[in-house]
Formats: structure tokens, C-alpha cells, sequence
């Protein structure tokens, strides 16, 4: 199963970044994991929260333009190599990676990927053996 990304579109100017995550605190969204980008004029946070639908509207309401995109979040355990026999498989079933970031779990890392066709790509990725998390699996790491 894919889990849902927030994607938040920034001013690139002092305190923006801050005042999106003061609503998204104020409202008691954890953030699990951030990624920013940005250029010279925005910035575009993505984000994987406890709550997609309580951030994605309270950012709105708040005059962020917010939207979600499905992901593929998978485990992997903190050793050498990891990552690589991870990105290994998606290269085998020839799925190619828009982007990726990664968060610390209280054992494992995990692993964000944004691809083109978020559903093909799973169901080749678990015909190589590998399972996403989702949405309810991230809100317990």
C-alpha cells in the first residue's frame, strides 16, 4: 500500500518554513519525515505525517497550497548495504526513482520513494519479495 506525502509549497523567505510547522504543531500533526527543496523564488516541503487530512486542510486554511501524492515507504534495517540491496530490486524490476528521503525509526530506517506509477511499481516491487508500509504502519515507527 502507498501512504499519502503532503507536499507544501513555501515562499523562499525567512519564517515560512516556520509557520507551517507552528499550524501543523497547533493542530497536533507530528511530522515523521521532511524533505525540502527549493529554488529561488519557493521551496516545496514534502512531508509524511500522523494525519494527512488534518494537515493537508489546516495548511489550505491557512493559505499554504498543500496537496498529497502517494509514496512507497519501505524498512530497512541500519546496516551496510541496505540501501543498496533495496534500490537494487527497484532497479531489477526496472522502476525508475523520481525522488527519495529517508526517516530514523526507533530500530530501522526507512526509505520514501516517490515514483511515476506508485501502483505498478509496488506490485512488481512485492513480486521481488519487498512490502510497503502504510499509512497505519508509519503512524506505529
Amino acid at each position: 500500500m502507498s501512504v499519502n506525502q503532503v507536499s507544501v509549497f513555501l515562499e523562499n523567505r525567512p519564517g515560512t518554513l516556520n509557520k507551517m510547522t507552528e499550524i501543523l504543531a497547533n493542530h497536533n500533526v507530528n511530522i515523521r519525515a521532511l524533505s525540502l527543496a527549493d529554488t529561488n523564488d519557493f521551496g516545496i516541503a514534502r512531508l509524511i505525517v500522523n494525519d494527512v487530512y488534518e494537515a493537508t486542510n489546516v495548511l489550505k486554511e491557512e493559505n499554504f497550497v498543500a496537496t498529497f501524492t502517494p509514496v512507497l515507504v519501505y524498512k530497512i534495517s541500519d546496516e551496510t548495504g541496505s540501501l543498496n540491496k533495496l534500490l537494487q530490486s527497484f532497479t531489477e524490476a526496472d522502476v525508475n526513482i523520481e525522488y527519495m528521503y529517508a526517516f530514523a525509526g526507533k530500530k530501522d530506517a526507512y526509505m520514501i520513494f516517490r515514483v511515476k506509477d506508485t501502483k505498478n511499481a509496488e506490485s512488481v516491487l512485492i513480486g521481488k519479495g519487498l512490502k510497503s508500509l502504510t499509512q497505519e504502519e508509519i503512524a506505529e515507527v
